[in-house]
């Protein structure tokens, strides 16, 4: 009985092991399956197989083209030039040909120029001149620039027939306006010229006072001058250009000479006085009024000595006491007696040209040696002083020093604006005035250093 009993307890048990077990495991199992978002981040971190990528291979890179930057030499001619820059000969000669009415090679072409000169890449038999095998790289004339001026280039370009056609291209600049000044302590030139006064302006400056002021005397220490000028700069912001001066003003020992650029009645650009007055001064032949002509230039035979000499002016008869006039502006450099001449007054009017006049009676007041005198201003007196023979002036021109006919002077007579033009001038000379003060651009100072007190001449 206890064998069966035991045996019926141990069959429940496996029974009920036998139901339990699956259930368990069925638990068992559910509580480890894993959530939604389990299930994603697991995928996440496991590997997934993709498909080899394609290595990529680079391109070679496109060839570009050579620039080569050639300046023009002593000798050089624009063949040369462009077959030593890597140029084909056959193609340097279609490129020159198609310069015939834009650029002159032989006229235009200058020493210093830079020329650029640009050669193509070609990969390809018969483009341009190339001769190499079919994938060979090879080098032509593809582009040139040429410069004329500052504010002008010309281009040529090859087109698509292997031709070349030139152009002029004018240049984009930007034009501004500046003011120099300083004292002068050596020289005009020295000293505007460490203030900043290019060079090209500052020989303009000289040629449009060289009617009025001798360069070699009639500056002294502390005189003044003021400069107002054009000049050009590129895109770069480069000063390519120094233009015309449009204002200047020397200041003598307290005499103001300014001077204006304007157009006169002809449309001629002139430089004016403040009274509109152009600096263009022709030297009277005939300075005195009502005078007969008794004696020409040339060789004579002199009516105290009696023996034919060189007379080396001319002689007008008047009578004692006739006014005598300045023949044109500039510095009496002798007044008083002076040999045979008598009484004697000599004029100097610019660096080139002085005049004499001999035998006066006397002398107007205040003519003295270093006073500036203006054309037409009453200087003297006819008389008889020295060897004369009766009352006449001599009168003398003298270039560079050598005695010349004053008949036959040829010198440009300036135009004393009138009217309209007057006014406009006058109206033109305000702006400027008003102008000058009220740029902008730096003031300069006169480079003083190291310089001799007695250094003032150029």
């Amino acid at each position: 009985m206890q064998i069966e009993t035991l045996k019926k307890s141990h069959l429940i048990i496996a029974g009920a092991v036998i139901i339990v077990l699956p259930i368990a495991a069925y638990l068992i199992g559910a509580s480890s399956v894993p959530t939604p978002e389990t299930s994603v981040e697991t995928a996440q971190h496991e590997p997934v197989a993709t498909a080899p990528e394609p290595i990529a291979i680079a391109e070679p890179p496109e060839p570009q083209p050579r620039i080569e930057l050639v300046e023009i030499e002593s000798g050089d001619n624009l063949m040369d030039v462009l077959v030593g820059a890597g140029a084909e000969r056959f193609d340097a000669h279609v490129a020159i040909q198609s310069l015939q009415g834009v650029y002159d090679p032989r006229r235009d072409l200058r020493i210093g120029d830079e020329l650029q000169v640009t050669l193509g890449p070609v990969s390809e038999t018969g483009t341009g001149s190339g001769n190499g095998p079919a994938e060979a790289l090879n080098y032509v004339l593809s582009g040139l620039r040429l410069p004329v001026s500052y504010n002008r280039e010309v281009l040529v370009d090859r087109n698509e027939d292997g031709g070349f056609v030139a152009r002029e291209v004018i240049l984009p600049l930007e034009a501004e306006i500046v003011r120099v000044e300083g004292t002068i302590d050596s020289s005009l030139f020295v000293n505007a010229r460490n203030a900043g006064v290019p060079i090209s302006v500052l020989i303009e400056l000289v040629r449009i006072f060289s009617f009025d002021v001798d360069f070699q005397r009639d500056i002294w220490r502390d005189d003044k001058f003021k400069v107002m000028f054009e000049r050009q700069r590129n895109e770069a912001g480069e000063i390519v250009n120094n233009g015309e001066i449009l204002y200047a003003k020397l200041s003598l020992r307290g005499t103001e000479l300014p001077l204006y650029r304007f157009e006169n009645s002809e449309g001629n650009i002139d430089y004016f006085n403040e009274k509109g007055e152009s600096v263009r001064k022709a030297l009277m032949k005939t300075p005195i009024d009502g005078a007969r002509l008794s004696s020409r230039f040339g060789k004579r035979k002199h009516p105290i000595l009696g023996y034919t000499r060189q007379h080396s002016g001319v002689d007008f008869a008047a009578p004692t006491g006739t006014p005598i006039y300045a023949a044109g502006d500039g510095s009496v450099v002798q007044a008083g007696t002076n040999g045979g001449y008598g009484k004697y007054i000599k004029i100097r009017h610019n660096g080139t040209y002085s005049t004499a006049y001999a035998h006066l009676s006397g002398y107007a007041r205040g003519v003295r040696q270093g006073k500036r005198v203006h054309q037409g201003q009453v200087i003297g007196y006819v008389g008889s002083t020295g060897r004369s023979t009766g009352p006449h002036l001599h009168y003398e021109i003298h270039r560079e020093g050598k005695k010349i006919n004053p008949l036959g002077l040829k010198l440009p007579s300036g135009e004393k604006l009138k009217g309209e033009r007057l006014a406009s001038f006058l109206q033109h000379r305000e702006s400027l005035d008003a102008q000058y003060p009220e740029l902008s651009g730096p003031r300069f100072v006169a480079d003083t250093t190291d310089v001799k007190e007695d250094s003032l001449t150029d």
